[in-house]
Formats: C-alpha cells, sequence, structure tokens
C-alpha cells in the first residue's frame, strides 16, 4: 500500500477543524487526521507493506521546464508551495510519528510523491494498492497485476476502488489512457493548459481512437484524417508544441532513485520512547493507539 501523504494531510487538514489543538495550542488537525486514516486502512485493508511517500520537491524543475505553468498558480512566494499557516508546523510532526512509528517514509530529491509511487509500483512484483485524492494517479492502473487506486474523494471510510473497468466507464477511454486523456483535455488544478477546444468528450475520443498519445501524433504528422473529429486536427496542429513537452509533466516517473528501506507493515513501534514523548507533547494519545491498535492485529 503506497499513502500519497500530502494529497492525505491536507484532506484531514480541510476535514478537521483546526480547533483540534495540541496541549500548548498547536492545531494538530492534520497530524491527528492522518494517523486515523492509516489505522483505518490498515484494519481495512491489512497490507503486508506500507509507505508513506512524501513531496521533496513539490513543483520539480524538469515539469516547469516542460510547462512554466506547471503548478504555477500555488506558489507562495519565490519557489515556496502555498501552504496553510497553521499546516506548515505539523508537516515536520507527521514526520516525526511515521519514523517513531515505524512507516517507512520516502521521497525523492527532486521529485514528487507521485513520483515516488509510480517507481514503487514499477518495482513491485505483486499487487499494489495506491491511496490518494490525485487523479493523476490513475495512469498507474493495471488489471493484470493488479495495480488500483483507492481513491479518497469521498472520504477514507468510502473509498472509490478505481481499476482499469472504473476508468473506461467514467472517461470512455481506454483503462492504462488517463495519462494521454490528461493531457489532452488539461487540468487547470495544475496549470496544465491541455489542447484550446478539446474537451473530455474529444479526448476521450481521440485516446480511443488511437491508443496512445503517441500513435495519434504520428497520424497528426503523417497527414492523416481518418479518425480525427471535426475540426479537433487543425487544434491539436496549433498545440504541437504542447502536446511534444506535456508527456514530460503528466506522466509520473518510474525511475525515481529512492534510499533503501524496509516497507513492512510494523507490527510495534520503532521507538517506543520518541512516540510517548510526541504524544505527550502534542496530545495524540488517542489516535496513537488506535494506529498501534490496528497495527497489532
Amino acid at each position: 500500500m503506497l499513502l500519497d501523504t500530502p494529497s492525505l494531510y491536507f484532506r484531514a487538514y480541510f476535514g478537521i477543524p483546526d480547533s483540534i489543538t495540541a496541549p500548548d495550542g498547536m492545531p494538530v488537525n492534520a497530524v491527528r487526521g492522518l494517523i486515523d486514516m492509516i489505522a483505518t486502512l490498515v484494519r481495512q485493508h491489512s497490507p503486508a507493506e506500507l509507505v508513506a511517500t512524501m513531496d521533496a520537491d513539490w513543483r520539480p524543475a524538469f515539469r516547469v521546464a516542460a510547462i512554466p505553468t506547471y503548478k504555477a498558480h500555488r506558489v507562495a512566494h519565490g519557489d515556496t508551495e502555498e501552504v496553510p499557516d497553521t499546516l506548515v508546523p505539523q508537516i515536520p510532526v507527521i514526520e516525526e510519528v511515521l519514523d517513531a512509528v515505524g512507516i517507512a517514509r520516502l521521497e525523492s530529491p527532486g521529485f514528487e510523491a507521485d513520483d515516488v509511487i509510480g517507481t514503487l509500483t514499477h518495482r513491485a512484483s505483486g499487487a499494489v494498492d495506491i491511496v490518494t485524492g490525485d487523479r493523476d494517479l490513475f495512469q498507474l492502473v493495471d488489471d493484470a497485476r493488479p495495480v488500483r487506486v483507492l481513491y479518497t474523494a469521498r472520504g477514507i471510510r468510502n473509498l472509490q476502488l478505481v481499476d482499469e473497468s472504473w476508468v473506461s466507464a467514467k472517461y470512455g477511454i481506454p483503462g492504462r489512457g488517463y495519462a494521454d486523456f490528461a493531457t489532452l483535455r488539461g487540468d487547470p488544478s495544475d496549470g496544465l493548459p491541455g489542447v484550446a477546444g478539446v474537451g473530455e468528450k474529444t479526448a476521450a475520443s481521440l485516446v480511443t481512437r488511437f491508443g496512445s498519445l503517441e500513435a495519434l501524433l504520428e497520424a497528426l504528422d503523417a497527414g492523416v484524417t481518418e479518425g480525427f473529429p471535426a475540426g479537433s486536427r487543425t487544434k491539436l496542429a496549433a498545440a504541437r508544441d504542447y502536446l511534444a513537452a506535456a508527456p514530460a509533466v503528466v506522466k509520473v516517473a518510474a525511475d525515481a532513485p529512492l534510499p533503501a528501506a524496509d516497507l513492512t507493515l510494523p507490527v510495534k513501534p520503532r521507538d517506543p520512547e520518541a512516540l510517548v514523548r510526541l504524544a505527550d507533547r502534542y496530545g495524540l494519545d488517542s489516535p496513537l493507539n488506535r494506529l498501534l491498535d490496528a497495527l497489532s492485529r
């Protein structure tokens, strides 16, 4: 099980009032929420291995070089992400808790959590469940292995299981075609413009007809007219530079360098003394007890 940890702690932060505080008054809503999410996931799915993936770089240089607008609307100043003031100090606490419990926490310099997930998925020899609220990771579903996304849009207790058949039914595309579909359609939440004038229906039609963005571009460059919805050929030709650059942004990496780590789900805390200190300092006794109970089963 691979956790898109930033997606989860942002969800916890916005889903739980910041009136949930440590004894000194510091908000710990994201910390408590994430701990309870992990406890629920462990109880419901009993993964053999568990990894909390992190953003070493929320807006990697290689993606910005390809598409300068990538996440540009989320920049607070310089190259810093706009994050609520009361969430910022909770992130180091989350990392300390994960480390004390013994849950593997992995990041890769110059890459996002999505890329860590993509790399671990690529390396995995067995089934993989990816827990995220980010649709970009739908591109990794693979029924043959299987790789599934447990999508958090409706909450951690009501996860949407996303596999190839769900992607096909939802978007009208081949189950493995989400990255190419997203490239054509664009994604304003990530600052990806897409092809002007090409919406979901046209993008789905193109991906279904040609099978991949690469095949579509080959047909476009070869002057093929069959299979292109009315007017789409001109729009695609006008966006040719974008379509050449966008895959480097949209597709998650499969080769991010990662340190060696024990991914085994812990059954007891790695550092009990540190965990006690964290529980006392931040008022985390109840959620940590729930997590430890889930891990020990």
